[in-house]
C-alpha cells in the first residue's frame, strides 16, 4: 500500500467523488469531498461530503437514513477524481429515485433491449411523475392493497401455467408477477440493491455454515 498516490484537490480544496452501488455497479451520484470529509468518511465507514452550496460538511443520510456504507475508495490515474463503492441504504437521490442519473439525454441503443434495471427506473420515475392513463400510475394511485391483490392473482396464474407444464405461458405469467412485485418495491421504497444485498447476505451465511 506504499504506492498510494497523493490526492490532488482543486483550488477550492475539493475533489469530485463518483459514488457507485457496490453490488449492481450502478452510478448513484456525483458529490465533492475535501480532505476533512475524505478522512471522516474513512474513519466512520460511511460517505461524508462537502456541500459547496452550504460551505459545510454533509453526512449522506444523516437526516433521511439513506446512508452509504463504504466498501472501497479508488482514485483515477491522475489522482484527481474518486470512485466510491458503497452499499446503499434506501435511495441516493433527493427526488426519491435510487440514482441521481435518471434523465436520459441521448441514447444510441436501437436493439429494443429492456432490462430489469430499466423497469425499476421506469417505475420509480412513474411514481414521481404520474402519467394519465398509465396502468402503473393507476396502481400507485390505488395503493398497496390493489398492488398486493394483483400480486396474489399473478402468483395463482404462475402456479396454473407451471402445473400445466406450459413453458411459454409460465414465462408470460412470471413476467407479470415480476412487474407487479417491482411496482410493490417502488411503492414501498425498496430498491433492487436492497434485494441484492439480502441475497448476498444469505449466500455468505450459507458459505459459512
Amino acid at each position: 500500500m506504499s504506492d498510494i498516490p497523493k490526492l490532488k484537490f482543486d483550488s477550492m480544496g475539493l475533489i469530485p467523488a463518483i459514488v457507485r452501488e457496490h453490488y449492481s455497479g450502478e452510478v448513484l451520484m456525483l458529490a465533492y469531498m475535501n480532505e476533512e470529509s475524505f478522512n471522516l468518511s474513512i474513519s466512520v465507514g460511511y460517505t461524508c461530503f462537502y456541500s459547496r452550496s452550504r460551505s459545510s460538511l454533509w453526512r449522506k443520510g444523516e437526516t433521511s437514513g439513506n446512508r452509504q456504507e463504504i466498501v472501497r475508495i479508488l482514485c483515477d490515474c491522475d489522482a484527481d477524481t474518486l470512485l466510491v463503492d458503497v452499499i446503499q441504504t434506501g435511495v441516493a437521490c433527493h427526488t426519491g429515485a435510487f440514482s441521481c442519473f435518471n434523465s436520459e439525454l441521448y441514447c444510441t441503443k436501437s436493439d429494443g433491449v429492456f432490462s430489469t434495471t430499466d423497469l425499476h427506473k421506469l417505475l420509480q420515475n412513474r411514481k414521481l411523475n404520474p402519467v394519465e392513463g398509465s396502468y402503473t400510475t393507476y396502481l400507485f394511485e390505488k395503493g398497496v392493497d390493489k398492488i398486493l391483490k394483483k400480486i396474489g392473482e399473478e402468483m395463482t396464474e404462475v402456479v396454473i401455467a407451471a402445473k400445466d407444464n406450459n413453458r411459454a405461458e409460465t414465462i408470460y405469467e412470471l413476467a407479470d408477477l415480476y412487474y407487479h412485485s417491482a411496482v410493490l418495491m417502488a411503492e414501498m421504497g425498496i430498491t433492487p440493491a436492497e434485494i441484492t444485498i439480502e441475497l448476498a447476505r444469505r449466500h455468505g451465511k450459507k458459505e459459512q455454515s
